[in-house]
C-alpha cells in the first residue's frame, strides 16, 4: 500500500478547492432562474364574494394574469347550459366549468387564446367576452363561439374556502 505524501494532500486540497469555487461561481446563474418573489406571492389568492352583485363581473389579479370573477343571472346559466357541447369549437359543457351546487360563480382566467389579449365582459354576440383585438366571441361560460381563438377562456385552479370566498391557485 503507497503510503500518502504531502503532494497528496495538496491535490486532494486543491481538488477540494476548484470544487468549491467552481459552486461558488455557478450558484449565482442557477439562482437568478428561480421566479421572482411577487410571482410567488401570488401563487394563491382568496376573493370575497360578497360585494359581487348579480350580474356583475369582477376583475382581480392572480400571477400576473386577469381572472374574471362572474356573478351570474339565472338567465346567463340557462344560456349557457341550452348550448349542445357538439357545436361549439372546443366542445365543453358549462357543468364543467363552474363548481357543482355553485354554478352562479364562474371563474376565467382574463387572457384571450388567440394572442393574449384581455377580453371585454358583457359583450360580443353572445353576451360574453368580446376579445376587440381580432374579434373573439365567448358565451357567458367563457367558450369560444366565432373568431379565431382556437379554445375556451382557461378555468383557474380554484376551489370555495367559505360560502362567501374562494382562494384561486
Amino acid at each position: 500500500m503507497a503510503e500518502s505524501t504531502r503532494r497528496d494532500f495538496l491535490y486532494i486540497a486543491t481538488a477540494t478547492m476548484g470544487a468549491v469555487g467552481a459552486a461558488a461561481t455557478v450558484w449565482p446563474f442557477i439562482n437568478q432562474m428561480n421566479p421572482d418573489a411577487s410571482v410567488l406571492a401570488l401563487a394563491s389568492t382568496e376573493v370575497d364574494l360578497t360585494p359581487i352583485t348579480e350580474g356583475q363581473i369582477v376583475t382581480v389579479k392572480w400571477r400576473g394574469k386577469p381572472v374574471f370573477i362572474s356573478h351570474r343571472t339565472k338567465k346567463e346559466i340557462d344560456e349557457a347550459r341550452a348550448v349542445k357541447p357538439g357545436e361549439l369549437p372546443d366542445p365543453q359543457p358549462d357543468e364543467a366549468r363552474v363548481k357543482k351546487g355553485r354554478e352562479q360563480w364562474l371563474v376565467l382566467v382574463g387572457v384571450c387564446t388567440h394572442l393574449g389579449c384581455v377580453p371585454l365582459g358583457h359583450q360580443g354576440d353572445y353576451d360574453g367576452w368580446f376579445c376587440p383585438c381580432h374579434g373573439s366571441h365567448y358565451d357567458s361560460s367563457g367558450r369560444i363561439r366565432k373568431g379565431p381563438a382556437p379554445t375556451n377562456l382557461a378555468v383557474p385552479p380554484y376551489e370555495f374556502v367559505s360560502d362567501s370566498k374562494i382562494q384561486i391557485g
